[in-house]
């Protein structure tokens, strides 16, 4: 579609999102986000969980507005929720009590819309979704690929001109999710669907490329869109064609690059180890040890491409990319144009016993991770050799959210004490130094 016959709907200027915190710098979740969605386009926002994506769909949807920055539906600033658009969530969202039917009924009766015209959109709109026969069933009788079919009836029952997608395929089995890709792309290329366009939020790269004609990739920490990509192919895609897993493997390869870094610039041999802002993944270290033996064994060899990787592991990309992140966080790998490769390091820490892989992780977590080695520090210091852990969270939570500062915490003490650097009391809320190996 060109300039002189394009439709737009929602466009986004310089948009923020940040939320203020008592004695702290702002938590900044969206920072100067830009965007436009328009007619007869599918887009996809494709980020990590917890990188303001759900809170960018509240913006477009006039749910909450933004910190800063401009809003528009057709041209005009908005100002409140917008009628002609409609959302689809995760979690179903369905009322237990209700019967399909009237689940779907729900918005039009909002609308004040009679009864026979209701009645009549919402056994169309059950129709095509596929779910005629269950008009009077109840959300507990149904499968969840026909409860997420029942939430998406609702939506597309009010005819709106934009259907945003919240993850919409994410709480359901492989072949579940597969099924309702398929038809939706099938109804929407027939055009049977009473919508303009659809934003979908999503985390599977290969659902965004299977989908979208548009991806945004959204970066984190704060959420911007760091990358606009045109989708080449014509529908339906072929999973399997060589071009589509180009396609595929080159959104890895930009989720995955890292930015310049001064001291790489100036020929600087070391890189400063993260800020303590950094959140750390909730993430056991018997997985990364796995990763790194998968890595070290036949076929891979110590070299393996993200998309391969993942398909073998059977693993999301908020499962891969935190994993492979927290590996080259500790230096034991590295990641480079997609693929993820063992540094001497990680292949000496494979080879090791167990006792020997304790002191290459004790290192490591003590040069890479600022959290532990400011808790260590304190506890050296220390006579008594104890901590109380709030003191670490509140210095956490100035620069990211309770929840996240709460799970980087959580991580901290698991690989900390894997690595035999201290332990901590879960009743007193305290960290402890207990005949720490030196």
């Amino acid at each position: 579609m060109d300039a002189a016959t394009r439709e737009e709907l929602v466009s986004l200027r310089h948009c923020r999102q940040a939320y203020h915190k008592e004695s702290a710098t702002d938590l900044v979740v969206l920072d100067d986000v830009n965007l436009t969605l328009d007619a007869g386009e599918i887009v996809g926002l494709l980020g990590r969980s917890g990188s303001g994506k759900s809170t960018l769909l509240r913006i477009i949807s006039g749910l909450i507005a933004p910190t800063s920055g401009e809003v528009s539906w057709r041209g005009r600033v908005l100002d409140g929720p917008v009628s002609d658009v409609a959302m689809v969530f995760q979690s179903f969202a369905l009322f237990p009590w209700l019967t399909v039917r009237d689940n779907v009924e729900l918005g039009l009766k909002a609308r004040g819309m009679k009864r026979s015209e209701r009645e009549k959109r919402a056994n169309d709109a059950i129709d095509l979704i596929g779910l005629g026969g269950y008009e009077n069933a109840y959300p507990r009788e149904l499968s969840g690929g026909m409860c997420q079919r029942v939430g998406l009836a609702r939506a597309l029952v009010v005819h709106p001109d934009l259907l945003l997608m919240d993850e919409p395929f994410s709480s359901l089995d492989v072949l579940t999710a597969e099924n309702l890709r398929t038809d939706l792309i099938e109804l929407w290329s027939e055009r049977k669907l009473p919508i303009k366009s659809m934003l979908i939020v999503t985390h599977n790269i290969e659902e965004a490329v299977l989908m979208c004609d548009r991806i945004l990739v959204f970066s984190s920490n704060p959420g911007r869109v760091s990358h606009e990509l045109v989708v080449p192919f014509a529908h339906p895609r072929n999973r399997a064609d060589p071009a589509f897993r180009q396609f595929v493997d080159e959104i890895y390869s930009l989720m995955t690059r890292r930015a310049p870094i001064v001291s790489e610039a100036t020929g600087a041999v070391s890189q400063a180890p993260p800020p303590l802002s950094v959140v750390l993944p909730d993430l056991p270290i018997n997985v990364m040890v796995g990763l790194l033996e998968t890595l070290a064994a036949a076929p891979l060899n110590g070299r393996a491409d993200l998309p391969l990787l993942a398909e073998r592991l059977q693993m999301a990309l908020d499962d891969l990319f935190p994993l492979c992140e927290s590996l080259e966080l500790l230096q034991l790998a590295e990641l480079e144009d997609g693929d993820i490769l063992l540094t001497s390091e990680g292949a000496r820490f494979v080879q090791a016993e167990l006792d020997e892989r304790k002191e290459i992780m004790r290192a490591a977590l003590l040069h890479y991770v600022p959290l532990v080695r400011a808790i260590r520090a304190v506890l050296d210091e220390r006579p008594n050799h104890s901590a109380d852990a709030d003191r670490f969270r509140s210095e956490l939570e100035d620069t990211m959210s309770p929840d996240y500062a709460q799970q980087t915490l959580h991580t901290a003490i698991n690989w900390a004490r894997y690595a035999e650097l201290f332990d901590f009391d879960e009743e007193a809320d305290q960290f402890e130094l207990e005949e720490v190996k030196e």
